[in-house]
C-alpha cells in the first residue's frame, strides 16, 4: 500500500506541486485545491508549523557591529576628499560603525529553519525583496499556536467542481 497519494503525477511534478501548495498555505493562510491535495498539504504544514511552535524561543541576542554608510539627510552616501599614494584626489564614502542587537539561532532551531526551507520554497514581494517565511513560522504563525496540540489546518468541503466533479475544498490555518 502506498503511503502517499500520488496525486496522478510523476514524483518530481507531485513534490513540487505539493511544495509550492504548502508555500502558499503558509504565506496567505489559506488556499482553494482539490480534496485528496488538500489533504496532503494538510500532513506537511502541520508537521512543519509542530516544527516551528517547538523551536519558537530557541534563540539567543547577540550584540553584532555592523559598518554601514553614512546618509546625508537626503539619503545620499556621504563623502570626503581624500588623496592617495601618488597624490590623486578621490572621493571616498564615510563610513559608520554601530552595534546592532541581532537573534542568533541555537543549533537546533537552525536545523528546524534549514528543514522548514527544504519543504517550502523561496518567495519574493512585489518589490522583488525575498520573504523570510521561515521566519514568518518562528516569529507569527507558532507563538499562535503554541498552546495547542496538532490541528493547525483545517479542510472546509465546498462542494464539486463544474468541469472534472472533483472535490474542492478551502485548506486554512485555524
Amino acid at each position: 500500500m502506498a503511503r502517499n497519494r500520488k496525486l496522478g503525477r510523476p514524483t518530481d511534478q507531485r513534490l513540487a506541486m505539493l511544495k509550492c501548495l504548502t508555500t502558499d498555505l503558509i504565506l496567505h493562510g489559506k488556499i482553494q485545491t482539490t480534496e485528496a491535495r488538500a489533504k496532503e498539504v494538510k500532513a506537511i504544514a502541520d508537521s512543519i508549523i509542530s516544527l516551528a511552535v517547538k523551536e519558537k524561543d530557541n534563540f539567543e541576542m547577540v550584540d553584532v557591529k555592523v559598518v554601514t554608510t553614512k546618509l546625508d539627510a537626503k539619503g545620499n552616501k556621504e563623502t570626503v576628499k581624500a588623496t592617495s599614494k601618488n597624490g590623486k584626489e578621490y572621493l571616498k564614502v564615510v563610513k559608520e560603525e554601530k552595534t546592532v542587537s541581532r537573534q542568533k539561532d541555537m543549533p537546533t532551531r537552525l536545523n528546524a529553519r534549514k528543514k522548514i526551507m527544504r519543504m517550502i520554497n523561496k518567495v519574493k514581494d512585489e518589490k522583488g525583496k525575498n520573504i523570510d517565511l521561515p521566519g514568518k513560522l518562528f516569529n507569527e504563525i507558532a507563538p499562535k499556536y503554541a498552546d495547542r496540540v496538532g490541528g493547525y489546518t483545517r479542510i472546509i468541503k465546498l462542494g464539486q467542481r463544474r468541469g472534472d466533479a472533483a472535490s474542492i475544498v478551502i485548506l486554512e490555518l485555524i
